[in-house]
């Protein structure tokens, strides 16, 4: 039997409460044993005890990314058409390390991991986050997603063993495609329900896929142990239509109206906000000189639009989960999401919740993940600084001292 015991650290344990401090955790193998104060748990008389000095920092719940793109990272065209498509597994592990080392230990991807790559985490052979994965989003032609150019080079990631092809048009190609994805191993469902700010040949205000469409989308992922639907939508039509067609979670979420809102409310839809996606577009513009100008200009139309959306659903009490679209940006900067979230009105402690319990509940793994309770999995960080003084401490992947997940100490500084 293996123990191990934090101690002499403040627990923030992602339920929303008063941090406790002079905290201990004892963990036994991969579950959380116990929670009380330091020297007041009954520790056990068998087994080792692997002790971890908290060293007064705060010890939180491992934090969940919604919303990641774990094989890719922007680049520009020439160096995307000249690299090996293999290359980008071996990239991968990289992305990977980073966003474990950035305390992120759960994420959902929106496309491009597959089964494989889930595989290769949960047998140990590489390092990285728990995932749950869409394979490929499903896209309209010419919409978010087809990456087909004016030059007719279609830039769009190739279809392979594992991955289909999310291009669908209709109603019997929709329900074959979802049928695709699951059988290639999908956990959720991806949908570009709306245009977006990186394909070549819409805006983000476009509306894709009719509400038929979507309702079979959904319909289809039911049939399949209940999973569930995930909608990059930006505009809002796009958006209401998916709501109303009974999408599991909002992506983006850039042009937000007063009927968008009371849908989400109505329905419970989760909105991933992502707002940190517009930005990286452009810093990696300025910085590199790599985004195409039909990209950039879309990027620099949409940001304030983001944030004022973003802060009138918070305030209207939607169920904002943390999602940055990890790859529009380099991995391992994710936490930057939560002090945008806190720009738009946001605690601190609520933007932590947000990439906790929240995280954990939009994926459908709140009986495992997202807050430190009794019972639950072991994933832990251990940050030094305030984050609830200073929502930017998390930002710095040094602060992020200790990382354990599944029990496993994996991401040791001190």
């Amino acid at each position: 039997m293996k123990y191990t015991l934090i101690e002499n650290g403040t627990l923030i344990d992602g339920n929303g409460g008063e941090p406790i401090e002079n905290a201990a955790i004892l963990l036994k193998n991969n579950r959380i044993e116990a929670i009380g104060k330091q020297g007041q748990l009954t520790l056990p008389e068998e087994g080792q005890i692997t002790k971890v000095d908290a060293k007064g920092g705060f010890i939180l719940p491992g934090l969940i990314d919604t919303h990641v793109h774990l094989t890719f990272q922007l680049t520009d065209i020439q160096e995307k058409t000249q690299t090996p498509f293999s290359m980008r597994f071996y990239q991968a592990i990289e992305y990977m390390k980073s966003t474990i080392n950035a305390g992120i230990t759960s994420v959902r991807d929106a496309g491009g991991a597959d089964a494989g790559l889930k595989q290769a985490v949960e047998s140990g052979l590489v390092d990285g986050p728990r995932m749950q994965i869409s394979i490929d989003a499903l896209t309209t032609t010419g919409g978010h997603g087809d990456s087909w150019t004016l030059s007719g080079i279609d830039l769009s990631n190739p279809e392979y063993p594992g991955s289909p092809s999310g291009l669908c048009d209709g109603p019997e190609e929709v329900r074959k495609k979802v049928r695709e994805m699951l059988r290639a191993g999908a956990d959720i469902i991806k949908v570009h329900a709306t245009g977006g700010v990186l394909s070549p040949t819409d805006h983000p205000e476009y509306t894709q896929y009719s509400p038929e469409e979507l309702a079979i989308i959904v319909q289809e992922a039911a049939f399949h142990m209940n999973k569930k639907v995930m909608a990059h939508a930006q505009g809002s039509e796009g958006i209401k239509n998916a709501i109303r067609s009974g999408i599991h979670s909002i992506e983006h979420g850039i042009y937000l109206d007063d009927e968008t809102i009371e849908l989400m409310l109505k329905h419970g839809t989760y909105l991933v906000p992502t707002l940190l996606a517009p930005i990286g577009v452009l810093e990696s513009a300025a910085e590199k000189g790599n985004m195409p100008e039909y990209a950039v200009k879309k990027a620099m139309s949409v940001v304030e639009f983001h944030k004022e959306s973003i802060a009138k659903a918070y305030k209207a009490g939607v169920k904002i989960a943390m999602g940055t679209d990890a790859g529009c940006f380099p991995h391992g900067i994710n936490l930057r999401e939560l002090n945008l979230l806190c720009e738009i009105g946001m605690t601190p402690m609520e933007a932590i919740i947000s990439a906790t319990k929240t995280a954990a509940e939009c994926m459908g793994w709140e009986d495992k993940i997202g807050t430190i309770e009794e019972g639950k999995l072991a994933d832990i960080i251990i940050v030094n600084g305030n984050p609830l003084d200073n929502i930017k401490v998390l930002e710095n992947n040094d602060n992020i001292v200790n990382v354990i997940m599944d029990g496993v100490v994996v991401k040791s500084i001190r």
